[in-house]
C-alpha cells in the first residue's frame, strides 16, 4: 500500500501542521475503502519499477530523467512495460530512460501558457488543486518550489505520480494525496493555489472559488484555469447532458463572467492572463491514451462546435489574489 508517512514528517513543522490534526485519519479511511478493480495491478507496477536516481534531471524546461550512458534495453523495454500498465496517461510528456510517454494532453503547452503571467514559485508552498498524475507539480519544482502538494482522488493518477516520482528518484518534495477539495480544513497555508480544468467539473463554482481562497495565505495568488465561453459578464452556459461528451460538466462562464465570480468571492487584482482555444495537437489520442480524445469530441462538419452543438472548448488562464 502507498504510505504517507514521508509527507507527514515534512509538513510536521511549519505552516501546514495543523493538517496533521484531519489528514491521517482521512488517508488511514481512504486505504480500508474499496479500491478500483485495477488498483492492486497498478500498485504492483509501481512497486516492481526501480527507484532510479538519474544523473541527468530537467524539471525545468520538462520532465526529463536520464543516465549518462542509456539504460540496457532489457532494462528499459521492463521500465516501458510496467509503466504502459499505468494506461491511460492523460498529462504530461514525461521521458524518463528514453521512454517517451506522449500523453493525451500536452501539458506543457499549458505551463508554457502559464508561467509567464504567474508570480515567481521560488520557495514557495503549493497546492495544486485536481493535478492529475501531476505534470504540472514537477514543473513547479522545477520553477524552484519549496513544497508542491497535488490533491486529486482518481487512482490511477496517484500510481502515475509514485511511478514518476520512484524513477525522479524518490523526490520529496512533490506529494499527491487522494483527495478532494471539499476534505481539505481551512489551512490558509500556501502561497499559490492552482485549479486548473477543475471548475466546471464542479455542481457550485462558487464554492468551489471560496474553498481555494480558504487554502491561501493573505496576500497568496490563485492560478484559475477553465473553459470559457465568448460573451460579456452576464453570459454563461449551462450545458445539456454533455458537453464534448462529458457528463460532468454544470457551468461554463465568459471569461468575463469569472473575473465577476472572483471578484465577488472576495479576490482581488482579478486579471485575465489568457484565452486559447484548445487545439487537435493539444488534446488527442496518442499510443498511451487509446480511447476517444477531442477529435471525437467535435462536431465532424464543423469543428468550432462540440459534437453537441455547443462551441468547441475554449480556456481561459485567470489570476486573482487573496486580500
Amino acid at each position: 500500500m502507498i504510505e504517507f508517512g514521508d509527507f507527514y514528517q515534512r509538513i510536521a513543522k511549519g505552516p501546514l501542521s495543523p493538517w496533521l490534526n484531519t489528514l491521517p485519519s482521512q488517508l488511514t479511511a481512504w486505504q480500508k475503502e474499496s479500491l478500483h478493480g485495477k488498483f492492486k495491478m497498478w500498485f504492483n507496477a509501481v512497486d516492481r519499477l526501480p527507484l532510479l536516481q538519474p544523473e541527468k534531471l530537467d524539471l525545468l524546461h520538462s520532465v526529463t530523467a536520464n543516465m549518462l550512458e542509456p539504460l540496457p534495453q532489457g532494462q528499459r523495454e521492463g521500465i516501458e512495460n510496467l509503466l504502459r500498465n499505468l494506461m491511460p496517461w492523460r498529462k504530461g510528456p514525461f521521458s524518463l530512460y528514453d521512454v517517451e510517454i506522449d500523453t493525451e494532453w500536452r501539458s506543457d503547452w499549458k505551463w508554457d501558457r502559464v508561467l509567464p503571467h504567474i508570480s515567481s514559485l521560488a520557495g514557495r508552498t503549493i497546492l495544486d488543486v485536481g493535478c492529475g498524475s501531476g505534470y504540472h507539480m514537477w514543473r513547479m519544482i522545477g520553477a524552484g518550489a519549496h513544497l508542491a502538494v497535488g490533491i486529486d482522488p482518481m487512482q490511477l493518477f496517484l500510481c502515475q505520480f509514485e511511478a514518476v516520482r520512484k524513477l525522479l528518484g524518490g523526490d520529496q518534495r512533490a506529494h499527491l494525496l487522494p483527495l478532494g477539495i471539499e476534505q481539505l480544513p481551512e489551512l490558509n497555508a500556501f502561497d499559490t493555489v492552482f485549479s486548473m480544468g477543475v471548475l466546471y467539473h464542479r455542481r457550485s463554482p462558487l464554492d468551489h472559488l471560496y474553498q481555494l481562497k480558504n487554502q491561501l495565505v493573505n496576500g497568496g495568488e490563485l492560478v484559475l484555469e477553465t473553459l470559457v465561453v465568448e460573451g460579456d459578464s452576464q453570459q454563461v452556459l449551462v450545458p445539456g447532458d454533455r458537453y464534448a461528451q462529458m457528463n460532468n460538466i454544470y457551468f461554463i462562464p465568459s471569461a468575463e463572467a469569472l473575473k465577476g465570480w472572483l471578484l465577488k468571492c472576495g479576490f482581488v487584482n482579478v486579471r485575465i492572463a489568457d484565452v486559447s482555444v484548445t487545439t487537435l495537437d493539444e488534446q488527442r489520442r496518442t499510443p498511451w491514451m487509446t480511447s476517444e480524445s477531442l477529435a471525437e469530441f467535435l462536431d465532424p462538419n464543423d469543428p468550432t462546435k462540440t459534437i453537441e452543438g455547443y462551441p468547441a472548448p475554449r480556456r481561459a488562464l485567470l489570476i486573482a489574489n487573496k486580500p
